[in-house]
């Protein structure tokens, strides 16, 4: 993706950031400025939450407050975390994720810098020389294929159950 980089004086830059920091950030207010000048469809994204969190109390019969239990704890969330979640989604926050899958995209993070790595030492033994010759590095590719399918597949399954799970209720 292209990068795009301009300079402006002090001043600008923080009249800029005080405003994007109610916008997204800098370069989300950026790509919405630059769509619109285009007069490209602006990119969907959800609102910008901004303030200070403020309480909200709700009333839930004792059935009900079991139920919301149940589902919390199915997704390894307080009540509290559920129902944040639940309001934030269908507000159009990104996708909420519970402590599990945070730590299994966690996982697929660092097992995919593993085969980074594998690949760069292969290719970097490619490149001198190193493999005497170059089908000696096709196993170790041919398992680094193999690992990055499997990876993506479970990178899949984890977003379509976060994302099927909030947008299905």
């Amino acid at each position: 993706m292209p990068t795009l980089t301009l300079r402006v004086s002090d001043e600008l830059a923080l009249q800029f950031a005080a405003l994007a920091a109610t916008e997204g950030g800098k370069s989300a207010l950026i790509r919405r400025l630059l769509e619109s000048a285009v007069g490209a469809p602006e990119t969907k994204r959800g609102p910008v939450a901004v303030g200070t969190p403020q309480k909200v109390t709700v009333r839930f019969r004792e059935s009900e407050l079991r139920q919301l239990g149940e589902l919390a704890a199915a997704r390894g969330m307080t009540r509290t975390q559920w129902i944040t979640s639940l309001v934030r989604s269908r507000l159009g926050a990104p996708l909420q994720q519970s402590d599990g899958e945070r730590e299994e995209l966690r996982t697929i993070a660092r097992e995919l810098n593993r085969i980074g790595g594998n690949i760069n030492q292969i290719a970097r033994a490619a490149n001198t020389g190193e493999s005497g010759n170059a089908g000696d590095s096709m196993p170790g590719l041919d398992e680094a294929r193999l690992a990055l399918e499997a990876l993506q597949g479970e990178l899949k399954g984890v977003v379509d159950r976060t994302s099927t799970y909030w947008e299905g209720r």
